[in-house]
């Protein structure tokens, strides 16, 4: 990457990291493996055509300079689960800010027992350490924020894209799930000792297995355009980052989180659902409650949804 363009023999590329041209062919394949568009052999030198879009640190870290999260990245090709190695560093005293990329999950979860199709660098999978000084009554309106912070990137890259926030941690296009949040915190009665945050979303995916088909989209499918992972991660931290600091700072945010999610959530409101919780009970979603759970008007009344799944129908 310091020569981009450049051709360089790879006689050159063994003397500098101290090897053989042998090993450095060895490393050139499997830098193609991944993703890198190299140019070239070991008789005539090789040549990066084109920055690899992998999550990698040394990428990131300059587009996300002053936020939170620009001092410890890390990245992995292949990893069971983000939030799960999240949660053990921050368990282990990882910092604030601590953000863990993968390329590729291959236990990759989602919300209550579902799992989170994570194919090679096709999608961002990210989790990120927060320690928060909140109670944790305060990580649901948090885990809304992160919401919000993608549904405001999406709009930015995109302006006729319109993602439909799906109460508590989904986002939709044209009915089906690009996006999830999984928020995992460690918490004392009155104080949370931390939270992770996953944020799965489906980039360049171009199929889904056949049992998401009716269920899954990427972005690459919903607006015909393929992107960049790379620029939509730094601009994913950065809004993270934005939301995050007023959460902590602004007087008056928690209100504005539920405002805000509301408004651009057309789901939370007048749609008749099916929630599966309790046994099972229908209604007509009735708006956000002051602490951000689900209102949902029953014949027997408003109901509040806890942690129950809600599907419209």
């Amino acid at each position: 990457m310091d020569h981009a363009t450049v051709i360089v023999s790879g006689t050159k590329i063994a003397e500098e990291i101290g090897t053989t041209r042998s090993e450095v062919w060895r490393l050139v394949q499997q830098l193609r493996g991944l993703g890198a568009d190299i140019a070239g052999h070991p008789a005539t030198g090789y040549r990066l055509q084109a920055v690899p879009d992998l999550l990698l640190p040394d990428i990131l870290a300059p587009l996300v300079q002053g936020t939170i999260f620009s001092k410890h990245l890390h990245h992995y090709y292949k990893i069971s689960s983000t939030n799960a190695v999240a949660m053990e560093a921050a368990a282990a005293g990882a910092p604030e800010g601590s953000v863990f990329l993968a390329e590729e999950q291959t236990a990759g979860r989602g919300r209550g027992a579902h799992t989170w199709h994570s194919a090679r660098s096709s999608g961002i999978y990210c989790s990120v350490v927060l320690r928060p000084v909140a109670p944790p009554s305060e990580v649901l309106i948090l885990s809304l924020a992160v919401g919000l912070a993608v549904h405001s990137v999406i709009q930015e890259i995109d302006p006729k894209a319109n993602p439909d926030l799906k109460w508590p941690n989904d986002l939709l296009l044209e009915g089906k799930k690009f996006c999830g949040i999984l928020t995992e915190m460690n918490a004392e009665a009155t104080c949370v000792r931390h939270i992770v945050i996953g944020v799965g979303v489906n980039v360049n995916q171009a199929t889904f297995p056949a049992e998401l088909h009716e269920q899954a989209i990427s972005l690459r499918l919903a607006t015909g355009t393929e992107w960049s992972r790379v620029d939509l991660t730094a601009a994913l931290l950065k809004s993270l980052d934005r939301e995050y600091r007023n959460f902590l700072e602004e007087p008056g945010t928690h209100g504005s989180i539920l405002r805000r999610f509301q408004e651009l959530s057309p789901s939370v409101r007048g749609l008749k659902v099916r929630v599966e919780e309790n046994g099972g009970f229908d209604g007509v979603t009735a708006g956000l409650d002051a602490r951000g759970f689900l209102q949902v008007r029953t014949a027997h009344g408003i109901r509040i949804v806890l942690s129950g799944t809600v599907n419209p129908c």
